[in-house]
């Protein structure tokens, strides 16, 4: 799996809000883009994707903008990428055959590692929330570190 520009920037996005947290209302879209050097004409379809995901929610008009649908320790980062990007694997190759029978030579085995491989990624990311991610940019917690425990 490769993280897509947007869902960097989703991530990125939802980051800012859980870091400004006391901010007296919602955050415009253009104070997000200008904190996280996102463009904002892109930035506001990625915030339309993260709200129909539940993730944020808007206010229009004067005074509007987004602020975080739960709180930072509710929301995943793999909920973020998922909302953007679709859910997490390393491709669309279908399933292996659970039988044994295997259409070309070697290919079952090959479909067998790329969806564990994803599974696995996808867990990876299920174990940080916004908090965590917040937390270790305000220099409350340590910077994750790389994680090789993969059990196949």
């Amino acid at each position: 799996m490769r993280v897509s520009s947007k869902g960097d920037y989703a991530c990125r996005a939802l980051l800012s809000l859980a870091l400004h947290p006391d901010e007296p209302g919602p955050t415009s879209v253009r104070d997000i883009a200008e904190r996280t050097a996102i463009p904002q004409p892109y930035l506001e379809q990625i915030l339309l994707a993260l709200k129909g995901a539940g993730l944020v929610r808007s206010k229009r008009g004067v005074g509007g903008g987004y602020v975080l649908a739960r709180s930072p320790a509710e929301i995943r980062i793999s909920e973020i990428l998922s909302a953007v990007d679709g859910p997490i694997s390393l491709g669309d190759f279908g399933e292996p055959h659970q039988d044994g029978a295997c259409d070309h030579e070697g290919q079952c085995v090959l479909l067998s590692i790329w969806k564990s491989a994803g599974e696995q990624m996808r867990r990876l990311m299920d174990e940080f929330t916004l908090q965590s991610v917040a937390d270790a940019a305000l220099g409350r917690a340590p910077y994750p570190e790389a994680r090789l425990d993969f059990v196949i």
